[in-house]
């Protein structure tokens, strides 16, 4: 089953003043080549922009050489995840989803993905199935 990796986990992997960076360097190092990881298009531009915005253009381009070099698919959104999305965003109004995090969970639904290695705390919020008995797992736990 694979992992997707979400924008805070690529950014704290990549920024070592981050908080979760120690987490993130020793859970990607320990799972790279056993966990197959994937993330999504709007993850891979959301993490381009913030580490270009923060970190500058080399290290977004570092990141983006990881996604080519490790091949870890960049999964693409589809209309009916924009559908999706939109009903997450309805279904949460407390929440402070964002639109990458609607159409993310939208995907992994569709997908059948229910594992994240991501720091947000959305991916524990979020749930989905009948009666919304069903939540993600986030890693690392």
């Amino acid at each position: 089953m694979s992992v997707l990796v979400d924008t805070g986990a690529w950014y704290a992997l990549a920024d070592t003043s981050d908080r979760h960076h120690e987490a993130a360097r020793r859970f990607y190092t320990e799972q790279a080549g056993r966990t197959p990881f994937v993330t999504t298009d709007l993850i891979a531009a959301e993490t381009w922009a913030l580490l270009s915005a923060h970190l500058g253009r080399a290290a977004a381009l570092t990141f983006w050489a990881t996604l080519r070099e490790a091949r870890i698919p960049i999964l693409a959104l589809e209309p009916a995840d924009l559908e999706a999305a939109w009903h997450i965003a309805q279904a949460f109004p407390d929440q402070a989803f964002s639109f990458t995090d609607c159409t993310t969970f939208a995907l992994m639904e569709r997908q059948g993905l229910t594992e994240a290695f991501a720091f947000d705390t959305h991916f524990l919020v979020y749930r989905f199935g009948p009666s919304r008995q069903r939540a993600f797992r986030r890693l690392p736990d």
